[in-house]
């Protein structure tokens, strides 16, 4: 399939809000035919794991409704963030109780949609949530999920690497076709090999981290294993192509945490108050030697207003150091922590793109206001000096 014809085949959806509820909305191109069983069953809702859906026709057109209140797709949730084997635990156990749901009530799961900016999290419940759409015949989207974990999982995890190489294998070869029971079979599968390692012998580890190291190849789920000498082998060279991405992703990716800078910068600030007392003391003691001979000139030490989130008073509330800077209520996922009930876990975020902030909306339950005006879910409006932002309730300007 062209270029063209691919964007053509991508499932296009767009957010909307009500008084009471957040949705995402698909238009339908024809006009369904609501007696069908999908349709039905669908309409009729209290089917776990599925985001709710109702059909509603506006001007002539039909729509699929889904309501996403009070939840994130993981698209948003994890830009810039490295998911990790736990995370991916979850999720496939969601993902296996998703599928049940959907044997239970007779629907396909072809009809799933899996691009990570159509899956939903419910961070309280950490349950996730995916559209089903009826007779779908378009790209449902697994191979940007894909794509979307290799971008973003833990490359010093062994195991999470040799689980999505295995499945980009499998998809490789078998498409869609690869979304079955084996994928949580294949997973129990790195995590048993993972603890086996841990109780091998230090030598053998290390051998084994040193052949990670050098991007030898893993076996497959054929059970075919390269042994790195044929150059005829095309699998065990799509395997070292792989792995090797793999492995430049692992370089590239930072291995310190957040609380390994914030101590940095700590110790930096204190290293530059030891240095100024040491400066002021010898200041003193030149000061003292040449009391009459020599007039101190005292400059103004104007400095720049720091950019940040500044209260009515004209008080800093907090500095906006990095970017993207979210703000919410949840305090290990967000980068300023309100303790405000109108405020949602992760609210909203500044991001920059292309050198221009941009404030953007992150599915806020009580939404967020730029200048009076409140933004749609996941709607970018463009950030600039004096502007009036509410979060919920909570009140601030940006300078």
């Amino acid at each position: 399939m062209d270029r063209e014809g691919l964007q053509n085949n991508i499932i296009k959806t767009e957010y909307i809000r009500n008084l009471n509820c957040n949705y995402v909305r698909m238009m339908l191109e024809e006009k369904p035919k609501e007696s069908r069983y999908q349709y039905c069953i669908l309409n009729r809702g209290g089917i776990r794991f599925l985001l709710p859906c109702s059909l509603r026709y506006i001007d002539g057109e039909a729509y699929l409704y889904y309501d996403i209140s009070s939840t994130q797709n993981i698209a948003q949730l994890f830009a810039g963030r490295t998911l990790g084997r736990e995370w991916m635990r979850d999720f496939l156990w969601g993902m296996e109780r998703m599928q049940q749901e959907l044997s239970r009530f007779l629907l396909e799961g072809r009809n799933v949609v899996w691009a990570p900016g159509q899956i939903y999290q419910d961070l309280e419940k950490k349950n996730f949530y995916f559209m089903y759409v009826p007779y779908c015949q378009k790209d449902t989207g697994f191979k940007l999920l894909l794509e979307f974990w290799v971008e973003h999982i833990d490359y010093e995890d062994e195991a999470l690497v040799e689980f999505v190489y295995g499945l980009h294998e499998q998809y490789t070869t078998a498409g869609d076709a690869c979304l079955n029971r084996q994928i949580f079979e294949d997973f129990k599968e790195v995590e048993k090999k993972e603890k086996q390692r841990r109780k091998a012998p230090l030598e053998e580890r290390t051998a084994e981290s040193e052949s990670v190291t050098g991007l030898e190849t893993l076996p497959d789920r054929s059970g075919f294993q390269s042994t790195g000498e044929g150059p005829e082998m095309g699998d065990g060279d799509r395997k070292k192509g792989f792995l090797s991405f793999l492995g430049s992703r692992r370089k590239k990716q930072d291995s310190v945490s957040y609380q390994e800078i914030l101590r940095q910068q700590v110790g930096m600030q204190t290293l530059g108050a030891v240095s100024e007392e040491s400066s002021y003391g010898r200041d003193r003691e030149l000061e003292s030697e040449e009391e009459y001979g020599r007039t101190m000139y005292l400059e103004d030490q104007r400095q720049e207003q720091v950019r940040g989130l500044y209260r009515d008073n004209g008080e800093l509330a907090v500095e906006i150091d990095r970017l993207p800077f979210v703000i919410g209520k949840k305090k290990e996922e967000v980068d300023y922590a309100l303790e405000d009930r109108s405020v949602s876990r992760i609210h909203a975020r500044i991001l920059e793109e292309d050198g221009i902030l941009y404030l953007e909306d992150l599915n806020s339950t009580n939404g967020t206001y730029k200048n009076g005006l409140r933004m749609q879910p996941y709607e970018k409006r463009r950030l600039e000096r004096d502007d009036e932002l509410r979060f919920g309730m909570a009140e601030y300007t940006f300078q």
